[in-house]
């Protein structure tokens, strides 16, 4: 059997994550939650480790929960349910603070949690043809774990349609509402997810790290004297890296800096 999750790794340090039950559209149950938390939870401590992309095989990117694994839950008691939960509100969680900088790479339709995957992602491609939705009210329930990187990526308002309507998001829709950053033709998925790649690996690795980290820092404060001084150490702290100098003098220098082979 096959392993639900695939990872591949380049020579200049990109991961490529599959999620490999292409024929169940990549809805994924607890085993490949378990083992998709793992992967990303070794390539987070792996300092050769650039850049993750995260995709699916087959026609879809993931059709959120296993309809078996759904059927198992109805018989769990609330103990159950709450670890269960635990179990995938870790998996996104784990993706959503990945200090490497994560490619969303959208070839089919994702739904539910598989979209919540998406917002997760720091870049996020996606071929035209794609579909987005948050159907669980159709099942009586809600989206509510994915609905913390949901709101965040298409703001309270949309979500308020969305979560209650059910309707389908087409990837145009996905992408004037923040879901998604680009839309591409089948054909030019892997050029366009190869381009960011490209972009990222001209950047300094830890300063993308610490780009990331800053942001989480900030968001949810207001701009005043915390916020400020927080901003001043990290500058800093920067400036003063071997990396943050190493930049700087290539800059001047008028040279590639060390971290660009």
């Amino acid at each position: 059997m096959e392993e639900a999750v695939l990872l591949k790794v380049s020579p200049q340090g990109i991961a490529t994550v599959t999620l490999n039950r292409g024929e169940l559209h990549n809805a994924l149950d607890d085993k490949m939650v378990e083992l998709l938390t793992a992967t990303l939870q070794t390539l987070a401590e792996d300092d050769s480790i650039r850049a993750v992309i995260l995709t699916g095989e087959g026609i879809s990117f993931s059709a959120g929960h296993d309809s078996a694994w759904m059927r198992r839950l109805t018989d769990f008691d609330e103990a159950q349910l709450r670890r269960d939960a635990q179990r995938l509100s870790t998996l996104l969680e784990t993706l959503d603070h990945l200090p490497k900088p994560t490619i969303a790479r959208v070839q089919g339709s994702a739904f539910g949690i598989g979209a919540a995957l998406v917002a997760c992602c720091d870049v996020s491609i996606s071929v035209a043809e794609a579909l987005f939705c948050f159907s669980d009210v159709k099942l009586g329930i809600i989206p509510a774990l994915a609905a913390p990187y949901i709101v965040r990526a298409i703001g309270p308002r949309a979500a308020r349609r969305y979560f209650v309507t059910a309707e389908r998001i087409n990837a145009g829709k996905a992408r004037r509402l923040g879901l998604i950053h680009q839309t591409v033709e089948n054909d030019e998925l892997d050029d366009a997810v190869a381009h960011m790649c490209r972009q990222l690996l001209l950047n300094g690795p830890h300063a993308m790290i610490a780009a990331k980290q800053l942001i989480r820092d900030i968001e949810h404060h207001d701009i005043g004297p915390e916020v400020i001084a927080l901003t001043v150490d990290r500058i800093v702290a920067l400036r003063r890296s071997e990396e943050g100098q190493e930049g700087v003098k290539a800059f001047l220098e008028m040279r590639k800096p060390g971290w660009i082979d």
